[in-house]
């Protein structure tokens, strides 16, 4: 008697009629495996997404920004104040393509109008700044126009985007007037968010010049921002402080607006651990939800296994059509959770204008996993069905 043979394209098929025997249950079973592929896919995803728009947003704004303020004065245990010639002392320094400076106008906020108490500023406050702020910053306009050589003498107020919104005052600001330091104060223009100088976004801005002559502004920088090439930041930063206050380099504050949002996306990135975490729990319940389906199935079709092994199939094949089944089962949950993954990202990531970015690994991994799962949540049923006599299973009911 020849040996009983079985090719793979018949061993694929006999996996295949077993799954569809029972589609509720594969269904089911598929679905915890589905679940836990579909949520590391997404996170990847959207983590991968997010990080190509930061690298997107860090490229356009540049991580070649500076910002000195005045830090805490080591004999008086106060806030120190920044020379007047600190800002003409950073722009001297060679590397630097460009320094700018705003001023804080103490005891001034901005208000919708003269009927407003004093004590509800809404924490707007009131800063000097220089002409080339805005180019220096990256910030753009959403209506109206910046401060320029006439209007920084005049009573000009440009508005951050929080200051607008809180004041009332949307994209068709310009031309009203709020009320500024005692005085009436013209709205040229409202700013968009700025990413790399979010205190801006709460502020009123006015010229200089003005800032002196009406409201009593001392003519301190209270921040300084500068920038230089990508390669000169290091050099740059050793020398800031001291440049900025040579007599106490010590109280002076530098950092890297930069770094605030590349410190953002790694707490997001500690999130994302979670949550594939939590992930991979659901891929093993859904493993052990695909054993528990194929040692019930083993269990259901003893007769057949039995009929089989009498026609002359081996325990090989008995356990690898089981092992077959086990691993379709799981691809079909992996390939259902990769899918619902990918969508899960577009549906996050594409209403905020980012590019869906899923790397090709998190698809090569999904496949790698669920086949792995597969193969070894149907290991112990594969070898319980193999074991099976043709005479102890064509005899059970």
């Amino acid at each position: 008697m020849s040996k009983s043979r079985l090719r793979p394209s018949d061993l694929a098929r006999a996996g295949l009629y077993g799954l569809r025997a029972r589609p509720i249950r594969i269904v089911l079973s598929a679905l915890g495996i589905a679940i836990g592929i579909a949520s590391m896919v997404a996170v990847v995803g959207i983590s991968t997404s997010s990080q190509a728009y930061l690298n997107q947003r860090l490229a356009r704004l540049g991580t070649n920004l500076l910002k000195v303020q005045p830090g805490q004065n080591l004999a008086t245990g106060g806030t120190a104040a920044l020379p007047d010639t600190a800002l003409s002392m950073v722009g001297h320094i060679a590397p630097v393509t460009s320094a700018t400076a705003t001023g804080m106008v103490p005891h001034t906020h901005a208000y919708r109008n003269d009927h407003i108490a004093d004590v509800q500023t809404n924490g707007v406050e009131v800063d000097a700044a220089k002409l080339n702020l805005l180019s220096t910053v990256g910030g753009t306009l959403s209506s109206g126009t910046w401060l320029n050589a006439a209007t920084q003498n005049v009573s000009a107020v440009v508005l951050g985007h929080n200051t607008a919104q809180l004041l009332g005052i949307g994209s068709a600001g310009p031309g009203v007037q709020v009320w500024l330091g005692g005085k009436w104060f013209s709205v040229v223009g409202i700013l968009n968010p700025v990413p790399l100088a979010p205190e801006l976004d709460n502020s009123a801005l006015v010229g200089w010049p003005v800032a002196q002559k009406l409201l009593g502004f001392d003519g301190h920088a209270t921040t300084i921002y500068e920038r230089s090439a990508d390669d000169a930041v290091p050099a740059v930063l050793a020398v800031l402080g001291a440049t900025a206050n040579p007599q106490h380099p010590e109280s002076v504050n530098i950092s890297r607006p930069s770094d605030a949002l590349a410190a953002q996306n790694a707490a997001n990135q500690t999130f994302n651990g979670l949550l594939i975490g939590l992930g991979a729990v659901a891929l093993l319940v859904g493993g052990i939800g695909v054993a528990n389906t194929m040692v019930i199935s083993a269990l259901e079709r003893r007769r057949e296994i039995g009929l089989r092994r009498a026609l002359g199939a081996t325990r090989p094949h008995i356990a690898g059509q089981f092992l077959v089944e086990s691993v379709l089962l799981s691809a079909l949950g992996g390939a259902a959770g990769l899918l619902c993954g990918i969508a899960a990202t577009a549906a996050y990531v594409l209403p905020r204008g980012w590019v869906v970015a899923v790397p090709v690994w998190v698809s090569l991994a999904a496949v790698v996993v669920t086949m792995g799962i597969g193969a070894l949540a149907g290991l112990y049923p594969a070898v319980r069905a193999a074991r099976l006599s043709p005479t102890s299973a064509l005899s059970s009911g």
